[in-house]
C-alpha cells in the first residue's frame, strides 16, 4: 500500500511518537524518501513541538520586554475564561 501525503499528516502524531507497527513505519519512511514536502512538514512539526516544550521550561521567567503588554493581557484573560 502506498501512503499519500494526507495519510502521512493524519498519522503524524503516531509516527513521531514511534507508535506505528513495523509495516506502517516502513511505509511512512518510504513516503518520506520520495516526498520532499512531507519531509519539510515533518521537520516543521518537530520544531514546533520543541518550541512549545521550550516555552514552558521555567514558569517563573519574566515576560521578555519586546512582548506587547496588550498580548500578555489578552492571553491572561483568555486563560481565565477557560478555567
Amino acid at each position: 500500500m502506498m501512503i499519500t501525503c494526507r495519510d502521512f499528516v493524519e498519522f503524524l502524531w503516531k509516527y513521531s511518537s514511534e507508535d506505528l507497527s513495523e509495516d506502517e513505519r516502513a511505509q511512512f519512511d518510504a513516503h518520506l524518501a520520495t516526498c520532499a514536502p512531507c519531509v519539510r512538514y515533518l521537520k516543521s512539526y518537530h520544531e514546533t513541538i520543541q518550541a512549545g516544550k521550550g516555552s514552558f521550561t521555567d514558569l517563573d521567567d519574566l515576560v521578555p520586554p519586546e512582548v506587547p503588554e496588550e498580548l500578555v493581557h489578552a492571553i491572561l484573560s483568555s486563560r481565565k475564561q477557560v478555567v
